[in-house]
């Protein structure tokens, strides 16, 4: 196995990982989460870097380590509706894993027609919106729990961690929005792929 294919498969682990830790609530726990985040975002740019600059990229890889982006959005996604404090909206969770497990099967489709998908802008876009919002839901589960509605008078601070709950809704809502949307392009954008894969074999 490359090494770029086991920096893949690790972040995939550090996924599983960073959701008990979130599930855990604890300041600690939640430290440790935002800290296996940050090395599982830095890991997906160093995967793709090394198999490119040794030349070992390999089919596995190109599905892998998508894949693995998309387990480390929806763990934390699912972590976080389980907080209830959060307020995270179930519906807006399911839009988020629907099309994450749909743009998914479209890749293994098109491996199969001996093809790869190639990354699009608002695939892109998708991704740096979701980790963005990651990284600022978990930053503020972080002080919810740190003072635990004590809150520090801090101007434009304090409101944030006093209305935590609304802003997280409506960022979960803003990313399942751009998430949804990434993932309609993507469809109509592979729409011969699709009709391909319905066809049967040697027609």
């Amino acid at each position: 196995m490359t090494l770029a294919n086991r920096i893949t498969l690790s972040r995939m682990m550090m996924s599983l990982v960073m959701f008990v830790m979130i599930l855990t609530q604890t300041v600690w726990s939640v430290a440790i989460a935002f800290s296996l985040l940050t090395i599982a975002a830095i890991s997906d740019y160093i995967d793709g870097a090394i198999a490119r600059k040794t030349k070992t990229t390999t089919s596995f890889g190109a599905i892998a380590d998508p894949f693995a982006d998309k387990i480390l959005i929806m763990a934390a996604f699912i972590a976080f509706a389980s907080v209830k404090e959060l307020n995270v909206p179930l519906w807006a969770v399911f839009i988020i894993l629907l099309r994450e497990l749909c743009i998914s099967t479209l890749r293994v489709l098109a491996a199969l027609q001996g093809e790869v998908m190639k990354a699009e802008r608002s695939g892109k876009l998708k991704t740096l919106t979701q980790i963005i919002s990651v990284f600022v839901i978990m930053l503020l589960l972080f002080f919810q729990i740190l003072f635990k509605g004590n809150y520090p008078q801090i101007p434009f601070f304090t409101p944030i961690l006093v209305n935590l709950s609304q802003i997280v809704y409506w960022i979960t809502v803003f990313v399942a929005v751009i998430t949804f949307i990434s993932g309609v392009l993507y469809l109509s954008n592979n729409m011969r792929l699709l009709k391909k894969s319905w066809g049967e074999k040697g027609s």
